[in-house]
């Protein structure tokens, strides 16, 4: 496995005297997906939790839906011409009778750590079907719950203390218990690494959960905490126009400017207690 953290000599300046030293920084690397031996993506990810960043993915495809749905994944052997495995390419094994994912949604081979949609052929096409419709899940929460939740996740962060450069993606429970937490280069990847350990866990749909994020709330962020059956979404930035509508569209409860007691409750204020 590829590391998390490397170090790099820098020059630090405080108050004008500059000095040397070394720096902790997050690695970033491209992890290969394939499905069936089949090229699928690319994503820049930070090494770690590899196979929960694919199973997620998929989850979020809407081709997988459980932990039944996946026969194997494996590093691929021989990543490189002279036979070394780089742990950067990986191939998943659908069971029997999983149709594969629909070449129309397939990305253009490639995707950034800052962006877990490009390529996508048509915004119709983003739009993927939900297993678990989450309009109808009765999570209730109290706002005092909600506001603890950055600070839980914060204090989870045990990469980001060290290199002050990784996204995060919380699970809680209602009553605020951390469930899963996964760090990454990447906001899309931190997600999928949730969703993906609670697939390969067999906890799909998680119903009456909360998705904590440190960052802002896009719209690929919201359309995967719905195909997971996530039914309240929190971040600490704002969200897009695209995403609110889209959690408006599907009955997910959508967080932003989670500081402190403050937050904006765009979709869904009901769950929280809020007419």
């Amino acid at each position: 496995m590829g590391r998390v953290t490397t170090r790099r000599r820098v020059v630090r300046v405080v108050e004008g005297v500059p000095g040397a030293r070394p720096d902790t920084l997050t690695v970033e690397e491209p992890l290969e997906i394939r499905v069936g031996g089949k090229p699928l993506t690319i994503t820049m990810r930070t090494p770690g939790h590899d196979f929960d960043l694919a199973a997620g993915f998929l989850v979020g495809e809407g081709v997988s839906r459980s932990a039944k749905d996946i026969h194997s994944i494996r590093y691929c052997a021989g990543a490189t011409t002279d036979g070394a495995n780089t742990y950067n390419v990986l191939d998943v094994v659908l069971a029997d009778g999983v149709a594969p994912p629909d070449a129309s949604l397939e990305r253009n081979f490639y995707t950034t750590s800052s962006c877990g949609l490009c390529g996508k052929a048509s915004l119709d096409a983003v739009r993927t079907t939900a297993t678990w419709p989450v309009d109808g899940d009765d999570l209730a929460i109290t706002p005092s719950t909600v506001a603890e939740l950055p600070g839980r996740l914060r204090t989870a962060q045990l990469v980001f203390d060290r290199t002050g450069g990784l996204h995060a993606a919380g699970l809680f429970s209602a009553d605020g218990e951390l469930l899963c937490l996964r760090e990454d280069v990447g906001r899309h990847n931190a997600v999928d690494k949730v969703v993906g350990w609670a697939a390969r866990d067999g906890r799909l749909p998680l119903s009456g959960t909360v998705l904590m994020v440190s960052g802002r709330a896009s719209f690929e962020l919201v359309q995967k905490a719905v195909m997971a059956g996530i039914p309240l979404m929190a971040a600490v930035s704002a969200p897009s126009s695209l995403a609110v509508d889209l959690a408006a569209e599907l009955g997910l409860t959508l967080v932003g400017f989670l500081r402190g007691t403050s937050m904006n409750v765009y979709t869904r204020p009901d769950r929280l207690g809020f007419s």
